[in-house]
């Protein structure tokens, strides 16, 4: 038994008369309903890795576990050669999600920190939204990614992919909105961010994605494959969207690297967490744009060469938020985030 969300359809949808996949999906399902879905971002911006206030984010971020439906450790090059080791906690309740903001160790550390009295940075997004502005895929659905990780949740075969459009009809509300932001967001390169803690409100219908690739059970020629071939596609297409911002809609782009959570030795894994002006300007590089369209046909072509042997596992998960999303910077590089691009930066004392 699985809950969805639909909503007769007024706009048309993008999928082909007759579509039939070239290759199969699967897609997150919900047990039960839920009013919102939480991705809580919580970072602390280095100089470089070690020292003991890394020791102590470790140390608060490991005493904050109970609550989350599964949660993550990360590492990411920040703007200006810094370090971004990166919590991440999935919510499916929210109401546990509030729980965990007022009790857990970790986020009532960020929310004491003086801006003016520490050496490092600190950041908070959370992406929070109904389940009706969210969307799935997966290459295999035998591993748990992302919100796959939290209970109540399972990964089910669909036929809405292999098409440009499939993703924005994944979404049930397309069914009856075009998800297009209002105005065109505006990049400021005098935000002083130094000694200062600021507020962002995101525009509304900003489309953020997170992108998966988890290649540790590759051996042999898929391993190669990935590390010599789809991997540089993929570095490509990212380098793409950074340093093409005006014509991309591309706010922010991290790549994350995943950390085995006892040991911190990096995993075989990373993810892309991109934040975009419109799901419009995302989907408008996916559909055209030679940097994507080599990723695309490399994926296709080696799901059709290994088939069910494949072990190089792809996935992605998309959220249009509304307007109230909440993101929050402690002492951060200007650059950092949604901080260039904030169209309401709200100081707070």
């Amino acid at each position: 038994m699985t809950w969805s969300v639909e909503y007769p359809r007024v706009l048309p949808a993008r999928r082909p008369p007759g579509h039939e996949p070239r290759a199969p999906r699967w897609t997150l399902v919900l047990d039960a309903p839920t009013s919102l879905l939480t991705a809580d971002y919580l970072a602390i911006q280095l100089p470089a890795r070690g020292g003991p206030d890394e020791d102590r984010f470790l140390e608060l971020a490991r005493a904050s576990a109970a609550g989350p439906g599964s949660t993550e450790l990360l590492v990411a090059t920040g703007p200006e050669g810094t370090v971004e080791l990166v919590h991440l906690a999935y919510f499916t309740d929210p109401t546990a999600h509030e729980r965990w903001l007022h009790d857990a160790p970790l986020p009532g550390w960020f929310s004491r920190l003086d801006p003016a009295d520490v050496g490092f940075g600190a950041w908070h997004e959370v992406l929070q939204c109904h389940p009706d502005r969210f969307e799935t895929i997966y290459s295999d659905p035998r591993w748990e990614f992302g919100f796959g990780g939290c209970a109540g949740t399972a990964r089910e075969p669909m036929t809405t992919n292999g098409y440009f459009g499939a993703a924005r009809d994944r979404f049930p509300v397309s069914a009856i909105d075009p998800l297009e932001p209002v105005g065109k967001q505006v990049r400021r390169d005098d935000v002083a961010s130094r000694g200062r803690r600021l507020r962002v409100e995101s525009g509304h219908d900003m489309a953020v994605i997170r992108s998966g690739q988890f290649w540790e059970p590759a051996e042999g020629e898929q391993l190669v494959d990935y590390e010599h071939n789809l991997q540089s596609k993929l570095l490509t297409g990212m380098a793409h969207l950074r340093d093409n911002p005006a014509d991309t809609g591309t706010l922010s782009l991290r790549i994350l690297t995943s950390l085995d959570p006892a040991s911190l030795a990096p995993r075989r894994e990373t993810s892309v967490l991109g934040h975009f002006h419109s799901l419009g300007e995302l989907e408008e590089w996916a559909a055209s744009h030679h940097t994507h369209l080599a990723i695309y046909e490399h994926a296709i072509e080696a799901k059709r060469h290994w088939g069910d042997a494949r072990s190089v596992v792809t996935w992605h998960e998309v959220v249009v938020l509304p307007r109230t999303a909440r993101s929050e910077y402690v002492n951060c590089v200007p650059t950092t985030g949604l901080l260039p691009w904030a169209p309401t930066l709200l100081t707070v004392e």
